[in-house]
């Protein structure tokens, strides 16, 4: 009765600690708290030119050649594609882990007893018939297949297998994400350098209109109607000209080598439209409702799929604290010798094992990963409301600057229209010595700055249209 009695208090106390066990700290409960706005502009049109290819949008052959090339050579790009393929192989790991491990295997082995050992003296006390003693040393032949098996009564491998899977989706959308900030990469730097090709036809055509003005002036220099310091002026503003012509080569060669490398090749002449910015014209932009880039985004899609492995990574390290459930089990044969072990059923062995633990004391580990994995849940929800708040005020600055750049553009070209009309001007009245040759002088620069500074305002036009297919979740498609 006092076994008994024993037993069922040991039972007992085994269950209390494994149900002791089983506690897991609580859980920081953060769920995501952002709200869209519902446009940003006042505007309800769902129209969004996200949906739009990104071979519609740039329609520029070149361009597209230069995309195409570099989807193929980019190295960065083809890094995150072996990641994406480490991330699939996590995935069938965590698969296979659930699944039961079958094995086969085989030993040989001998022993020779003592004779005073239990099994030596055993053996030289029994009568045995001569032949049927057991060989000496006596060899140890075995076959046969093992199998084991980790029940998943909590979910644990399942939903380890699901964070794995939900991370290579996630970095699915990351390699989406590059894609779309590789081809405005490329689309920017390319505007780029055909506004550095208007800016050196604008020199070369300024430098000419200078040399013609160097060429009257030192006429009336030597027909005494200007001193050799106006001479001197002209002489100078030409050669400060021509050595600002050097300095665009210089920006027109570091850009093609910019985009040469995004398109993973060595510096080679990028080929491109003739003509420069000049006969371009940004597209109208239809941006849709904030809505739309939860679903265009791929960083935003990213940061939800990372979010929702964190959760399934503390679903994971709860299940640490439950009991796990094991079973093995084998079947083979075993002989002393290798005719023997052939024969069935005399050579036979089987075996099976069930096994549950649970953990019960110096479960700080266990506890820290839990808190760890906690923590990076929170964390991950916070990250995924900043990628969402920096898209959408990503998106209002640049539709803000697209209508700046419409106003200040238009008032530009008015700009250059004065003042290239104010060079004739200055040329006629300085012709008829009713000006000074400093006016002429500060008019030809002014009127060089003002056409650079369309050419630059042209192409951050270009470059606003290009960055805002980028942050309204174009491209990637």
């Amino acid at each position: 009765m006092l076994k008994k009695i024993y037993s069922i208090y040991l039972v007992a106390v085994v269950l209390a600690a494994a149900l002791g066990a089983c506690t897991a700290p609580p859980l920081v409960d953060k769920q995501v708290d952002i709200s869209l706005p519902l446009s940003y502009t006042d505007s309800q049109d769902t129209t969004n030119v996200a949906a739009i290819g990104w071979r519609d949008y740039f329609k520029d052959p070149y361009l597209i050649a230069l995309i195409d090339t570099a989807l193929l050579n980019n190295r960065e790009l083809n890094i995150t594609l072996q990641e994406i393929a480490i991330s699939r192989n996590e995935v069938k790991i965590r698969r296979g882990e659930y699944l039961p491990f079958v094995g086969l295997g085989s030993s040989a082995g001998f022993e020779k007893s003592g004779r005073f050992t239990r099994n030596g003296a055993l053996e030289s006390t029994t009568d045995i018939a001569p032949g049927e003693e057991f060989p000496e040393p006596l060899p140890d032949l075995m076959f046969g297949a093992y199998a084991s098996w980790e029940i998943d009564i909590w979910r644990k491998l399942r939903n380890a297998k699901k964070s794995a899977l939900t991370r290579y989706l996630s970095s699915v959308e990351g390699r989406n994400f590059m894609v779309t900030q590789l081809i405005a990469e490329i689309a920017d730097a390319y505007f780029e350098l055909l506004g550095l090709d208007s800016q050196l036809e604008i020199l070369n055509r300024n430098i000419k209109i200078q040399q013609n003005a160097l060429e009257v002036v030192t006429l009336q220099k030597q027909a005494a109607r200007v001193t050799e310091l106006a001479v001197r002026k002209f002489e100078a503003e030409v050669l400060g000209t021509q050595s600002l012509r050097f300095d665009v080569e210089q920006k027109i060669i570091e850009t093609e080598n910019r985009i040469n490398l995004l398109v993973g090749r060595f510096p080679v002449a990028v080929k491109r439209t003739a003509g420069g910015l000049d006969k371009l014209t940004p597209q109208a932009v239809h941006e849709g409702v904030p809505a739309q880039l939860l679903l265009n985004r791929s960083d935003i899609k990213q940061a939800e799929l990372e979010l929702a492995a964190s959760r399934l990574d503390v679903k994971v390290a709860r299940a640490q604290f439950l009991p796990s459930l094991g079973i093995s089990a084998g079947l083979g044969g075993q002989a002393f010798n290798l005719s023997k072990l052939v024969k069935a059923p005399q050579s036979l062995v089987y075996a099976m094992a069930g096994e549950m633990t649970a953990p019960l004391i110096n479960k700080k580990a266990i506890e820290a990963a839990y808190s760890t994995a906690n923590a990076k849940q929170v964390q991950a929800v916070y990250h995924y409301e900043q990628v969402v708040l920096n898209a959408v005020t990503e998106v209002t600055n640049r539709l803000s600057l697209i209508h700046n750049l419409e106003e200040s553009y238009a008032l530009r070209e008015r700009q250059v229209e004065a003042l290239t009309e104010s060079i004739d001007i200055s040329n006629r009245l300085f012709n008829s010595a009713r000006a000074d040759y400093m006016e002429v002088l500060l008019t030809q620069r002014d009127a060089l700055e003002s056409r650079f500074e369309l050419i630059e305002t042209k192409r951050e036009q270009m470059s606003a249209m290009v960055n805002i297919y980028q942050a309204l979740g174009g491209g990637w498609n």
